[in-house]
């Protein structure tokens, strides 16, 4: 443990009291919001002097704690951009006489958007449609954000954000030479959708409290100010969203929170028309749609249907009572999503807790349905599958991703008719990997309940199972996201060290299907947190870990549970790592003036208005939890510009932990001041991020 740690930095104290439902609470760190936080996503220097002076003192006081392993990170930036192949491309994905794709130049951040001719991908250079180097010049942030070409091929409308807080500027390109054309769009959500002629596309604006509300139609040529406002989401609850049909008929707006789903249709090929509603918005009702030879395939859980199901209805009958079972629901099989190709219906699928992808023929007649299936999946008893589809509908062939926690990430192309399977590329890791030197296992773990928890854990052959070696243990457990199984080649600077890595597939995530994900939210979140000790429980009976040798690791919603579990059972763990951690969620909860708030009630609850929410969230909201115990050491990372877990919410919770834990470890705050949500932006300044992390566990564990 470190000794002679310098003094942290002491937040003023200025109290602030609220009343909601009969029940009292104070902040005293509320002053550390910024009242202008709308002007400082877009413009950082607008930030109250006071506020800033704290944060630069945390990143003073954050330098001098981790001083001494200043070469350590650079041993392990050095390290993990050695498994990175410098000048690595994708597989060019072929859309009509041309084949489109990203590369980069060794030494390069960002990528650059190409295309080929097809069938040309290996004997000719690239023509470069977007130089992500030559963009960033200049700009301390960085981040593109969708590169759309237009269906002849003339055009592209593409888009970045150079603060960090995700409002996209989108721009129109000649695809041919290179310049750019027209006006710049302010404050997109960054994708564009075509029309069928190319002449103008849709896209979503973002309103002053950072929500998608409304979308329009750019005709090429014009001023963004006269764009044709095509819908507006006046629920300030749903996010919205616009794209395409497999096909490329239908343009598609999305509409959605975490629990309801609407959509609406536009014809591609005639841009002017009116907006048509699929089936109308109903609470709990959630689906997604593509489109295929005049029918809507439709991925639900309408009728019960919690782990969903396809149906299909005509065009020109989209609402729910015309729609008909495709592929019926089975409870515990997930369908996670589908595309709709000419001759055949693709869906990726998880059982058991592991991905696989079904492939349903469409017969002729006199039922197109009721084709032939078959499957894709692997042996592996933990793994990540990806389904990445195509740009082209009339086509036999698709792409799916493949790796597991040993095997680096591959990509193959399918043919769905032949079922023949090519591997098209395997990731490379110039400085070597060797699968054999390392055992993947996936255990479970008993929960409070007696529920099994999976947990993914990879160590070297050579790291002995008998409780001494130290554990990065990762978890999320939110919004019914999943964490694969995959393959990182930066863990391996953890592993090789003796580290054993696990990820624990808590409550709150599907990885056992939408009945996992009901039991970790709302009323039951607490079950996030208590898989998550079980899962570091289990991991210590187990012999893989010891207590208070595990280090606990989670961003976001994943930070949340960082917070949470540093309350419940902090002698547990001997590091925790929340990384852009969500830990004032009561009060956030009852600012409906954030971005993602109103959007974010279906899962958490809704305290302004619900006193039982209130009470729920009250009593697992990190920040509001916060006790007089000893707490292990812990680093809390934050971006400035992040407008979805602000910089508020890490800076409170550390003065409060400091002000309130009865230990000396260290607890540190380090906020980037030029980033948001997801850090720095280019592939290698990411890595500073991760050494750091890394360097803080290696430290805390006493590894180092």
């Amino acid at each position: 443990m470190p000794v002679n740690l310098p003094s942290p930095p002491t937040a003023e104290r200025l109290i602030e009291r609220d009343t909601r439902h009969g029940i009292a609470r104070s902040d005293e760190y509320a002053w550390l919001r910024a009242a202008n936080w709308q002007d400082v996503f877009k413009d950082t220097s607008v930030l109250d002097p006071s506020i800033r002076i704290h944060l630069e003192a945390e990143n003073a006081y954050a330098e001098e704690v981790m001083g001494d392993t200043k070469e350590l990170r650079e041993a392990l930036i050095a390290e993990m951009r050695g498994r990175i192949k410098e000048d690595d491309s994708s597989v060019p994905a072929p859309d009509g006489d041309f084949s489109y794709g990203v590369a980069y130049e060794a030494g390069a951040e960002y990528p650059r958007f190409v295309r080929y001719r097809r069938g040309a991908e290996t004997s000719s250079e690239p023509h470069i449609l977007v130089d992500g180097p030559s963009e960033a010049a200049d700009r301390s942030y960085f981040s593109m954000g969708g590169v759309t070409h237009s269906p002849d091929h003339t055009t592209l409308a593409w888009s970045y954000d150079d603060k960090g807080s995700e409002y996209y500027l989108l721009a129109i390109r000649d695809a041919e030479s290179g310049a750019n054309t027209g006006t710049v769009i302010q404050d997109t959500s960054g994708a564009a959708a075509w029309a069928s002629n190319s002449r103008g596309f849709f896209y979503t604006r973002l309103d002053k409290n950072h929500r998608p509300s409304k979308v329009f139609y750019h005709a090429l040529g014009s001023d963004p100010d006269e764009d044709r406002l095509i819908y507006e989401e006046t629920d300030s609850g749903f996010f919205m969203g616009v794209g395409k049909s497999q096909s490329g008929r239908l343009v598609l707006i999305d509409i959605h929170d975490h629990e309801t789903s609407e959509c609406w249709m536009i014809p591609a090929s005639n841009p002017a028309a009116e907006p048509r509603l699929i089936a109308e918005r109903e609470t709990g009702i959630e689906y997604d749609v593509d489109e295929g030879e005049d029918c809507l395939y439709i991925r639900t859980n309408a009728d019960g249907a919690r782990d969903f199901k396809i149906v299909t209805t005509p065009m020109d009958k989209p609402e729910r009572s015309a729609w008909v079972d495709v592929v019926p629901h089975e409870e515990g099989r997930l369908i996670i999503s589908h595309m709709a190709l000419k001759r055949h219906l693709v869906w990726l699928e998880r059982r058991d807790g592991l991905p696989r992808i079904v492939v349903k023929k469409f017969n002729s007649s006199p039922d197109p349905t009721d084709g032939p299936e078959h499957s894709i999946a692997f042996d592996e008893e933990a793994y990540s599958l990806g389904l990445i589809g195509t740009y082209e509908y009339d086509t036999d062939v698709i792409r799916f991703s493949y790796s597991s926690l040993t095997t680096a990430a591959q990509t193959f192309e399918y043919n769905v008719e032949t079922r023949e399977r090519t591997l098209l590329k395997t990731q490379e890791v110039p400085s070597g990997h060797n699968p054999q030197n390392y055992v993947a296992r996936r255990i479970f773990a008993p929960a409070k309940d007696g529920e099994l928890v999976p947990v993914s854990v990879v160590h070297h052959k050579d790291t002995p199972i008998d409780g001494s070696a130290p554990c990065l243990l990762y978890g999320y457990g939110s919004y019914g996201i999943s964490i694969p199984a995959s393959f990182s080649t930066n863990t391996l600077s953890l592993i090789d060290r003796g580290f054993v890595y696990a990820i624990a597939h808590i409550r709150g995530g599907k990885d056992k299907g939408f009945a996992w994900y009901e039991a970790g939210r709302r009323q039951n979140k607490a079950n996030t947190f208590t898989d998550f000790i079980a899962a570091a429980n289990h991991l210590v009976a187990e012999n893989f870990t010891s207590e208070g040798r595990i280090v606990a690791h989670g961003g976001s919603a994943g930070g949340m549970l960082m917070g949470a579990v540093a309350n419940m059972a902090p002698a547990t763990f001997g590091a925790i790592v929340a990384v852009v951690p969500f830990v004032d969620v009561l009060n956030t909860m009852l600012d409906d003036t954030l971005p993602l708030t109103p959007p974010e009630w279906p899962e958490w609850g809704n305290p302004i208005l619900s006193g039982e929410d209130y009470q729920v969230i009250a009593a697992y909201s990190p920040y509001d939890n916060v006790k007089a115990q000893a707490y292990p050491p812990i680093l809390a990372l934050a971006g400035l510009t992040d407008p979805r877990v602000t910089y508020w919410e890490p800076a409170k919770w550390v003065a409060r932990l400091r002000a309130m834990k009865t230990d000396d470890n260290p607890v540190i705050l380090r906020t980037n001041m030029d980033s948001g949500h997801g850090g720095a932006s280019g592939r290698f300044t990411k890595l500073e991020e991760v050494a750091y992390i890394y360097a803080f566990a290696l430290k805390m564990t006493g590894t180092i």
